[in-house]
């Protein structure tokens, strides 16, 4: 039985596991000399008051036996695909196609791609999974998957995790990966690290290393999940590239099926193209991307115009949408969205390594930054030293030439 276990004869009350524990795991009762720590129901076996406790009185003891799972017996990576309400196969699908047929390479095994859409969705795009790298295509054609509903998804994963074992599922960090993910990861009882931006395998352990910016993005923290499979991690739209299709290459669509059981308990009743919903920065090939160096909001219409010359969307950094200049949905970074376009115009961006972890995609950037020092000079092709509007203004003179 697995529990925090505390020695009431070592235990002098002090109290410091109560400091400690950040969940009110842990409390103090009673009067000298029987006061003693007790666990309370909010303990989540954190270990924080093991780590405090001077006298060594508080233990953890773990069922191992309960939880234990058969590590070999997990075999292959597997790329969660997303696709929309028209069954067209999400951009971010094939960028983790391209890194998980890396993986599998190094890793030894076969890349596996997942995939649901309704009864009506093309086998074409299952073909272009195979194209984009994938040794099997498991295709759930079912009316109940005719929209991203992660309850019923879920139980399709579960289901298939449970008859193939898979030892890592990849899947993109969009809104809807972003829910069905960690829903996966409870029912399952294993790891998942969110919006990672490096991938890789260790050639010793074989573990995926998953890698991501941690502590506001200050440092970069690797982390590992040794002991559960399968291992599972959430990758934005834009960190990594898009793998050439290789119209030679052959592999195995299998039909699989949902099971019965699997039922919706949300139905959605107004189709996505009657909200209103605009398309994302995300999939612009260029962009124009503000920062608070532009000076003021009554700028912005001259970045616009600058947009519209150059057939750009128009994108911005956090502060930008803090300071109510722009929407959110225009924000880029770790915060925002992660973009990939063919060309970034990146103006008054002091380039924090926040935005920067977003704009990584990016095949060329023009720098527009008043300080030479600025970090975002660091990253771009292109580097201008001088007054945002005055060079936005030159800029504009010369592209209506």
């Amino acid at each position: 039985m697995s529990g925090l276990i505390i020695d009431s004869e070592a235990c002098i009350g002090c109290g410091r596991c109560v400091r400690a524990c950040a969940s009110d795991g842990i409390v103090v009762k009673g009067e000298r000399p029987n006061r003693c720590a007790r666990v309370t129901d909010g303990c989540i076996l954190c270990g924080g008051c093991v780590d405090a406790c001077p006298v060594n009185a508080i233990s953890i003891e773990r069922d191992e036996a309960a939880g234990a799972v058969d590590l070999d017996a997990y075999r292959d990576i597997w790329v969660f695909v997303q696709t929309d309400e028209h069954d067209a196969v999400a951009p971010v699908a094939y960028e983790l196609m391209g890194k998980g047929r890396e993986l599998a390479d190094a890793r030894g095994c076969r890349l596996v791609a997942l995939v649901g859409m309704s009864p009506e969705g093309s086998l074409g795009d299952l073909e272009h999974l195979v194209c984009a790298g994938a040794d099997e295509v498991l295709a759930c054609r079912d009316e109940r998957l005719r929209q991203n509903d992660a309850e019923v998804y879920a139980h399709l994963i579960c289901d298939l995790v449970a008859e193939r074992k898979p030892e890592a599922i990849l899947y993109g960090a969009t809104a809807f990966g972003r829910e069905l993910a960690p829903g996966v990861a409870v029912r399952l009882q294993t790891g998942l690290t969110a919006d990672c931006t490096v991938l890789s395998m260790d050639a010793e352990t074989g573990l995926l290393q998953q890698t991501r910016p941690a502590f506001g993005g200050n440092l970069m923290a690797t982390i590992i999940c040794p002991n559960h499979r399968p291992q599972m991690a959430t990758v934005r739209s834009g960190i990594f590239k898009a793998p050439d299709f290789d119209y030679g290459r052959s592999g195995t669509i299998t039909q699989i099926s949902l099971a019965d059981d699997a039922k919706a308990r949300v139905e959605i009743s107004i189709p996505a193209e009657e909200w209103g919903q605009q398309a994302s920065i995300a999939d612009a090939e260029r962009l124009v991307v503000v920062g608070r160096g532009i000076g003021s909001k009554k700028n912005l219409p001259l970045m616009r115009r600058l947009a519209e010359a150059l057939g750009a969307e128009l994108g911005c950094t956090r502060p930008v949408v803090e300071a109510g200049w722009l929407e959110y949905r225009h924000q880029i970074g770790q915060t925002g969205v992660s973009v990939s376009p063919k060309l970034l115009v990146s103006i008054g961006v002091s380039g924090a390594i926040q935005h920067l972890a977003g704009i990584g995609g990016a095949e060329c950037i023009i720098a527009i930054n008043e300080d030479p020092d600025a970090p975002i000079f660091g990253t771009a092709q292109y580097k201008v030293v001088g007054d945002a509007v005055e060079v936005v203004e030159e800029l504009l003179a010369q592209l209506e030439r």
